[in-house]
Formats: C-alpha cells, structure tokens, sequence
C-alpha cells in the first residue's frame, strides 16, 4: 500500500514539475522549448487542457503550426478551451489556404475568414483583399496600424519542399522572419 501511495505522489510531483517547466519556459519566452517538452509530454496530459493550450500557444509563438492540428481536436471541455481550438484553427486553415493559393494559383479571394492578431493571419487578410489577380514572384503588404511595418510574402523553392515565407520589415529593416511548409 505504501508503495503504491508513494508511486501515486511521485507522478503528481513529475506532472507538476512538466507542467510548471512548460509554463516557466512560455513565461520566460522561450518558446522552443516549451513547444519541445509539449510535444513530448502530450500523450501524457492530452487531457489537461490548460496544458494542452499552454502547448499550443508555445508551438504557436515559433511558427510550428502545423504542431496545432492535434490540441485543435483535444482542446473541447470549457469555452475557454473551445476558444483556443478555433483560435488554432483559424491559423492553421489560412496557413494550408494561403500555401494552396500561391502554390496552385487557386483563388481564395472570395473567403471570408475570421482574423486573428497572428502575422499569418494578417498576410492572408491583405492577400485576399486583393481580390483575384495574376500570381506574383513576390507580395508586399503595408500595415494598416503602422505604415512603417511591411510584409513580404513569397515562395521559396527547395528541392524538397517548397516553403511559404513572411518576412516582416520594419522601416525597410528585416526584422523577423516566418517560414512554412
């Protein structure tokens, strides 16, 4: 019995502690590894969704988003939870949406999708505003917030794969750079 009890309490100290490193690591921003120590421990808490959300939004933070497909089916219990899978959805949707676009040239100027603050999310706004056009090399987008902040959007070919990248600028000056495949 003891040993049982004393089994019992060690996996809810090992819980605590995976679940305390993962909101430590998100706090302190580093995402990477939050996002890492997430996806190893899923199987594991795929039932705690503040876990799985803490999870989700680590993976989001370093444009691994393909990582939110499995919180987005997970994430059900509470409104706040259903929130966060929509949230993720809609991501995740204009991410495989905007890939299809500038890789086939299919039109998604007549979509109507929720917006989010996420980059990816601004970009799809702005190219489908465009309305249907002939494909480009390159897009250039200027925030409608601030006009110094600009977004180019663009395919990079590869042999492997080909990857969707958003590269932000600042008064001219590269400041961040997403990638996508």
């Amino acid at each position: 019995m003891k040993l049982l009890l004393l089994t019992t309490l060690l996996a809810i100290i090992l819980y605590a502690d995976v679940k305390r490193e993962v909101l430590e690591l998100f706090q302190n921003k580093d995402y990477k590894e939050a996002c890492t120590i997430g996806f190893n421990n899923f199987a594991k808490y795929s039932k705690d969704e503040e876990f799985v959300s803490l999870y989700g939004f680590s993976c989001l933070n370093i444009d691994y988003v393909d990582r939110l497909s499995v919180p987005i089916t997970t994430l059900k219990l509470t409104s706040e939870s259903r929130a966060n899978a929509a949230y993720f959805s809609i991501i995740l949707m204009q991410k495989r949406l905007l890939y299809h676009a500038l890789l086939d040239n299919y039109d998604i100027s007549s979509l109507n999708l929720p917006t989010t603050d996420y980059v990816l999310s601004k970009v799809f706004d702005f190219y489908t505003k465009q309305g249907k056009h002939e494909p480009r090399e390159f897009y250039i987008f200027e925030d409608e917030d601030d006009k110094n902040l600009k977004y180019k959007l663009y395919i990079l070919k590869d042999g492997k794969i080909d990857k969707m990248i958003i590269e932000e600028f600042y008064n001219s000056i590269s400041t961040k750079k997403h990638i996508y495949w």
